[in-house]
């Protein structure tokens, strides 16, 4: 249950100003909020965190639990990294009505990026990690839902920048405090 916990709230909370949720506003701004938009939104987002915590489950098969700690702590310290890099999207030119390759962009954005990472590590940590993987599918689809409800312009009024500063400083302090417990504490 801690490993669903854990991850729909990070997932949620990393994805938030994501480059993901950035251009599924743009796009829910373009197409004027289309629903098959928002299914593909919540597809992508599901698939990218079952495939995530499909290969985090495998990774745990491998590793002996302070070293799945240590993963957790790694983990958490890219997607601070991440949090505190910039998001710079440029708005589509010609926004394609293509659900097809709109869910192309969206997987392979969400694939890569430090809010699925978190769910790999997870994943890799935690005793149920298919529980881990639908929590990060839930947090991901809270994401982009909200991306799609409220729009570019509504996103852009929210101080996303503070906020993922905000959030990059306290996974960096979770990060170290994992990992001086995976490397310090007793057996």
């Amino acid at each position: 249950m801690d490993g669903f916990l854990l991850a729909l709230l990070l997932v949620f909370a990393l994805a938030l100003g994501g480059r993901d949720q950035w251009l599924v506003a743009q796009l829910a701004d373009a197409l004027e909020r289309s629903a098959p938009l928002l299914v593909i939104g919540v597809m992508m987002a599901t698939i990218s965190a079952a495939v995530m915590a499909w290969v985090g489950a495998e990774f745990a098969a491998l590793l002996p639990h302070r070293a799945a700690q240590m993963l957790v702590a790694f983990a958490l310290g890219l997607a601070a990294l991440e949090l505190a890099w910039p998001v710079r999207v440029k708005p589509p030119q010609e926004p394609t009505r293509s659900i097809g390759a709109i869910a192309i962009v969206l997987l392979a954005r969400q694939i890569g990026d430090g809010a699925r990472f978190v769910v790999f590590a997870l994943a890799a940590w935690a005793n149920l990690p298919a529980a881990t993987g639908l929590g990060g599918a839930l947090g991901g689809a809270a994401a982009v839902t909200l991306g799609w409800g409220v729009g570019a312009a509504g996103l852009a009024r929210w101080p996303l920048r503070p906020l993922r500063l905000g959030l990059a400083a306290g996974l960096i302090v979770a990060a170290l405090l994992i990992g001086l417990n995976a490397r310090f504490a007793p057996l």
